[in-house]
């Protein structure tokens, strides 16, 4: 007999702001206790020194996260130029401190526009990156090196906030897998001093900005389970940039059997994938395979099999 999940049911997505000093994974379980929820995810993991965005997903919307693994980023950071660290961040140890040189705003406008656009960066040791199985960051504090090969990433902003000669605030929007605090000491070099970043916030994800953000300390203070259950987005905002498909009373029962189902596609081409919704209620996402035929891909376990 299957083990019954402890907790409950419930499903969808919530925008938390995660605090300093606290893992990610830390955070989530967190609220999944909060919301007394079955089970758990995020979307992409934050250093435990960097705060801010931090999506959760709750039951069904678990099903969903990895679309927005794939998701642009938005991030503001304080970079703190003449001292090297070997993770990078203010929590690393330091390994060289430089005299800074004198800058102006121009000095570093001008190095900051060679890190826009495409750039080939090399991951830090110390991330979640995986070598022959074992974490990047577990073989750094066995004191380990390993060859990492560069990626290539965007950088589609990188906006100068404020500059004070020794450190400077950015803004910068990026594509997936852009190392933050890999870009800081790639222009403290470009800049002759090194650097490390003393603070890191994730302002946007996706389609997810930070002003809808909830903190923990606001999360229990809200009255019952209803409450907190209501702050939720539902489970579709994940794919809400899929296309959608409506699906009638013939498709859904084949659908919800597993069964490729009849439906007019239109200009979606085969191998798309679509948000099929029955009744105007999301149902999960189907897959074209011709003009007018679709099969599930990913469906709720709520779908009714009738």
């Amino acid at each position: 007999m299957a083990r019954q999940r402890r907790g409950l049911p419930v499903n969808g997505v919530l925008l938390l702001d995660k605090p300093k000093g606290v893992s990610s994974n830390h955070a989530l379980q967190r609220v999944r206790r909060l919301f007394q929820a079955q089970k758990a995810g995020h979307t992409g993991t934050l250093d435990p020194m960097a705060t801010g965005l931090l999506p959760i997903c709750l039951g069904e919307a678990t099903k969903f996260s990895s679309h927005l693994l794939e998701a642009d980023k938005v991030y503001r950071t304080r970079v703190e130029l003449g001292v090297i660290t070997d993770t990078g961040d203010a929590e690393g140890t330091v390994m060289e401190q430089h005299e800074v040189p004198s800058l102006s705003v121009d000095d570093v406008e001008a190095v900051l526009s060679r890190f826009r656009g495409e750039i080939d960066q090399v991951p830090p040791m110390y991330s979640a990156l995986k070598h022959n199985g074992k974490k990047l960051y577990e073989l750094a504090r066995e004191g380990k090196q390993v060859e990492r090969a560069a990626r290539r990433v965007s950088v589609y902003d990188a906006r100068l906030l404020a500059f004070e000669g020794t450190a400077f605030e950015l803004e910068v929007s990026c594509s997936k897998g852009t190392y933050i605090r890999t870009l800081a000491e790639d222009i403290g070099q470009a800049l002759g001093c090194g650097a490390h970043i003393s603070q890191l916030r994730r302002l946007k994800t996706g389609p997810f900005l930070a002003d809808a953000m909830w903190t923990l300390e606001a999360l229990e203070a809200l009255a019952d389970q209803a409450a907190l259950e209501a702050e939720l987005m539902p489970v579709d905002v994940l794919v809400d940039h899929l296309p959608l498909l409506a699906v009638d009373d013939t498709a859904h029962s084949r659908l919800a059997h597993g069964q490729p189902a009849a439906l007019e596609t239109g200009a979606l081409a085969p191998d798309e994938v679509a948000r099929l919704y029955y009744a105007e209620t999301f149902i999960g996402l189907g897959v074209v395979k011709g003009a007018q035929e679709v099969a599930p891909k990913r469906l709720l376990s709520t779908v009714a099999i009738s």
